[in-house]
């Protein structure tokens, strides 16, 4: 199925701002200190108008303004560059804010009412279990494959299609057997950080894997 049609979001993954979130629009999004800026960070180390982020044709571009630097996945940023979907933005040493694309892998429509032990919010990548949020977000392919066994829950995900989901520019031989069950062991990490009374992803083998998400 298609992604659904949304806007891209800007989340706060750490420093004073942690856990708001920002949906861009076609109005460019100023990033400072600035108390007219979109996003205000009072901090000494981030510029009165430190970056902004800007629509152009269908990418979104963010340009450092700045004295101490803007970063995208521990790079500076050296005027501007395109910002991709799950890129990492450092604003200075104060801010660090994800990037989640309107162009965002979400292979599966989800359409489930039912309240259950963990709950995911498409648009934003957010993440619920037992009734804390997992912070920071995970990892692009960690929210690929989580998505992928969110909208199958129940059924057994196999190893092809966790390839397709995760990695669908690669090759399925192209990714190797112990890629695939580290990513698992990754994703099993994090939600058990989260939640630890309860296994969540499920080795089926043989077959592939489930996830365990039990209606409340």
């Amino acid at each position: 199925m298609n992604a659904p049609d949304i806007s891209p979001v800007l989340i706060a993954q750490s420093g004073p701002l942690r856990g708001q979130r920002w949906v861009l629009s076609e109005t460019d999004l100023s990033i400072g200190r600035d108390s007219d800026c979109d996003i205000v960070v009072a901090d000494s180390t981030v510029s009165r108008k430190h970056a902004i982020i800007t629509k152009r044709d269908s990418d979104w571009i963010i340009e450092d303004m700045s004295k101490n630097g803007t970063y995208v996945n521990d790079k500076v940023v050296r005027g501007s560059i395109k910002l991709n979907d799950g890129d990492f933005v450092s604003i200075a040493t104060s801010v660090q804010i994800v990037f989640v694309g309107s162009d965002a892998t979400v292979p599966l429509d989800i359409n489930d009412s039912q309240e259950r032990r963990m709950q995911l919010d498409v648009q934003s990548r957010r993440v619920w279990c037992a009734g804390n949020e997992l912070l920071p977000l995970l990892s692009r392919p960690q929210y690929r494959l989580l998505v992928l066994l969110y909208g199958n829950i129940g059924d057994v995900c196999t190893r092809d299609e966790v390839v397709e989901a995760v990695w669908p520019d690669v090759l399925g031989e192209g990714v190797t057997e112990q890629s695939i069950d580290a990513l698992v062991h990754r994703l099993r990490e994090r939600l058990d950080v989260c939640d630890p009374e309860h296994q969540y992803v499920e080795t089926v083998r043989g077959h592939g894997f489930r996830l365990n998400n039990p209606v409340l």
